[in-house]
């Protein structure tokens, strides 16, 4: 069972250990929530101009659309304003200064219909962030930065997270995608033909979590919550931030949210500034989790017709 926690109160270790559980937090707007998200609206307007970025898309074709955010999302990943902001928003939301390390902000643009879901603008399909050489305590904060509805919002799939899904993140490699995959993004078109993780076996939408709330806001969730962007079936753009985080004491203990399926190799470690100083994680970690071998517990090969019961050998599943 998935339990939703708004403004909670509970402290950052009981936060995290809830999150490893399933669990989801939402956060109204903050003062430095707000501001992320006005810096973003900065970074769009100035881009988009004379056009309201949310409906921009009406302005521009395909190709012109996608030069813009090739211009537009780096710098804002990259620029210095969003490695200040981020780490006050955490601290507002109690994760400790010294033990929680981030990774730079994305900016998301999730185009009305099929105008643009690939490259820049790719249209995430139900995935576990775990298929990606993520470390299974990486927790997951989204915020949007204009309003957003119930038909282009995020959706959570809270009955896979104890239940494996056949994937294709054993062929996934984090280094190889940023010498490769990334690069190619804004070459993609209407269709996305870069390999990614992805699910093999039809995936049961529903019933499903969708999480409307203001600009500003902040969703937190596990990395191993099955999740995917809703169809947008409004006229409006959805233009949305992530970024993600990792605790310092459970990257050194293995702690984290139960792998059931991702097989992926590599690591994002490297990726992580530490909030109270902006270095990056320890050698020893990044090198530990660089060749660390994962071991779901359901491997990519069971019988789905048979069933997790048919391994020879089923794995013991935490209660």
């Amino acid at each position: 069972m998935t339990t939703v926690y708004h403004d909670s109160r509970h402290d950052d270790d009981l936060r995290r250990s809830n999150l490893y559980a399933g669990d989801i937090y939402v956060y109204s707007p903050t003062e430095e929530g707000l501001a992320l998200c006005e810096f973003a609206k900065e970074q769009c307007v100035r881009a988009f101009e004379p056009h309201q970025p949310p409906v921009a898309h009406r302005s521009f074709n395909v190709q012109q659309y996608s030069e813009i955010l090739k211009r537009l999302k780096p710098g804002f990943i990259h620029h210095p304003r969003c490695k200040e902001l981020l780490p006050a928003l955490l601290s507002r939301l109690g994760c400790g200064p010294e033990d929680t390390y981030f990774d730079v902000p994305r900016l998301r643009t999730a185009c009305p219909s099929d105008y643009l879901s690939s490259g820049l603008a790719y249209a995430f399909k139900p995935h576990r962030d775990s298929w990606y050489s993520t470390p299974m305590c990486q927790l997951n904060w989204w915020l949007p930065v204009y309003p957003v509805s119930s038909d282009n919002c995020m959706a959570f799939h809270p009955h896979y997270w104890d239940r494996p899904v056949r994937n294709s993140s054993a062929g996934f490699n984090y280094q190889q995608w940023n010498e490769v995959g990334r690069k190619q993004a804004h070459h993609q078109g209407r269709k996305d033909t870069r390999v990614q993780s992805e699910a093999l076996e039809e995936v049961q939408l529903d019933p499903q979590i969708r999480i409307v709330c203001e600009p500003g806001s902040v969703i937190v969730f596990s990395a191993a919550h099955l999740h995917s962007t809703v169809p947008n079936c409004t006229d409006q753009t959805r233009i949305s931030i992530d970024f993600r985080t990792v605790n310092l004491n459970d990257l050194r203990s293995n702690g984290g949210a139960p792998n059931y399926d991702g097989e992926s190799t590599g690591t994002t470690t490297h990726d992580y500034l530490r909030c109270s100083d902006q270095t990056n994680l320890p050698d020893e970690i990044v090198e530990h989790f660089r060749q660390l071998k994962p071991l779901p517990l359901f491997p990519n090969n069971y019988s789905l017709d048979a069933g997790p019961d048919s391994l020879e050998h089923p794995p013991e599943v935490p209660s």
